[in-house]
């Protein structure tokens, strides 16, 4: 078995990774990338999550009106299969355009501490490194429900998102942020949603306003949603399956083409052999990682979804930052230095936040005033107007005893932006009286928080 040593392995193309892959490699490092499919360079991002996810919503929204919504599905799948192989040709340029970095596809494991087997079918190949980084992201998580993984019927999003026929029905088993998100796309598209939630509401880590304010949208798209519902079984005929669930007791079944399962994700371990390495892993499964992203072994470190923190592409990218700090900086950059980490949940309109919600700032103590106003009824936010959509609403959480900014849900037009600013505003002290009376341009969607800040509801 041939043997090749490298100063740093990678081990799956993720942003994390391959951002650091390419660092090293323009540094001279003599650096490995593994990946397991040549239809995953550029990691899961680009190929599988965010960006087809995204691609097909907006495509979703810009249906012209006389476009046949199945017709329009299936071109908007292939136009976005076209984007991510024009990317995953990029990203995978980036490292093999450097002398220094080779790109090897075929799945890895540990044989021990320092070396790694890559096996490609008859293929086998040893490579040993002075740093390993552990880059393998997470997979879907299918819930232990008689009949699920055996249904015909079943999807991941992964799977949903590659294929060209709309399904007609969709059950979704899940009603946190991965089920909203498909949930309201497909409906979009045209098709039949319902949500199974088996919590009392939607979307649990929001507060009960604002999770209300989504359903209210999504339930006018045609979404219809049931909630405290427990899923028994899944069976199937010919061209269905039949989602059985029990709500107070009474069983009740949904009727679909497809059943998607949208019950998160869990760090992806399972090829690695990490016993043989000496890696230890968490209860989840994820792979143990102290301050500065180090496994229990320290030349061992893990990026991005494997490590069990937030699954978030910038997540990844700061834990490359981490990382090269560790490797060729100052060694000070650390997990403990994020603050005001923002998300966006990719509805129309999306609904994004950053710090604490009303209920976790109440429940840690905190004196507590509430900035709120439905996106209809705010005057100094034409834009939303003008783009002919002003459902949803912004709220700011805020200390009352010093003004900052604790936290900010906006479900509006241009979310996806706005949180940005808010999330800066956080990290830099800027209060909400800085914020109520800061200048915006005009007309624009961030010219509202003159308006909501100046009015505090509670």
């Amino acid at each position: 078995m041939e043997t090749v040593h490298a100063d740093l392995l990678v081990i799956g193309f993720g942003k994390g990774g391959k951002t650091l892959a390419a660092a090293m490699g323009r540094q001279g490092r003599r650096v490995v990338m593994v990946e397991q499919s040549d239809q995953m360079y550029g990691g899961t991002c680009i190929n599988i999550g965010c960006v087809p996810t995204k691609a097909l919503i907006h495509r979703a929204s810009a249906r012209p009106r006389d476009a046949d919504p199945r017709a329009w599905y299936e071109e908007s799948v292939a136009w976005t299969a076209s984007l991510t192989t024009l990317l995953r040709g990029k990203n995978f340029a980036m490292l093999d355009s450097l002398d220094s970095v080779t790109v090897i596809t075929g799945t890895a494991a540990f044989l021990d501490e320092k070396r790694v087997a890559v096996t490609a079918g008859a293929d086998r190949l040893e490579i040993t490194a002075d740093t390993i980084v552990v880059n393998t992201g997470a997979e879907p998580v299918v819930p232990d429900v008689p009949g699920l993984r055996d249904s015909k019927h079943l999807v991941t999003g992964t799977e949903l998102i590659a294929g060209p026929d709309l399904p007609r029905r969709t059950a979704v088993i899940g009603g946190g942020y991965q089920g909203i998100e498909f949930a309201a796309m497909l409906a979009r598209y045209g098709a039949e949603v319902t949500v199974l939630e088996k919590g009392e509401r939607i979307l649990p880590r929001e507060d009960a306003d604002v999770a209300a304010a989504a359903e209210e949208i999504l339930r006018a798209e045609g979404v219809r949603f049931v909630t405290g519902a427990r899923v028994i079984e899944v069976t199937d005929d010919e061209d269905k399956a039949f989602v059985r669930y029990e709500v107070d007791g009474v069983t009740a079944t949904a009727e679909a083409d497809a059943v998607l399962a949208a019950a998160g994700r869990r760090p992806r371990t399972g090829e690695l052999n990490l016993a043989a390495a000496g890696v230890r892993t968490t209860a989840t499964g994820a792979i143990e990682v102290d301050e500065h992203l180090r496994t229990s072994r320290p030349h061992i470190f893990a990026i991005g979804d494997v490590n069990g923190g937030p699954q978030f592409t910038y997540i990844s990218l700061d834990d490359y930052r981490i990382v090269a700090d560790q490797l060729t900086g100052a060694g000070k950059r650390s997990t403990a230095d994020r603050a005001a980490v923002p998300y966006v949940l990719f509805m129309t309109p999306p609904l994004a936040r950053v710090g604490l919600t009303e209920d976790e700032a109440r429940a840690a103590g905190r004196p507590v005033r509430v900035a709120a106003k439905p996106i209809a009824a705010i005057a100094a936010m034409p834009r939303a107007r003008i783009v002919g959509d002003t459902r949803g609403l912004m709220k700011f959480v805020i200390d009352a005893e010093t003004d900052a900014v604790l936290g900010a849900a906006l479900l509006s037009v241009d979310a996806q932006e706005l949180i940005n600013t808010v999330a800066l505003a956080i990290r830099a002290g800027v209060t909400a009286t800085e914020l109520r009376d800061a200048i915006w341009t005009h007309p624009s969607s961030t010219e509202a928080f003159n308006e909501v800040l100046a009015t505090i509801v509670r």
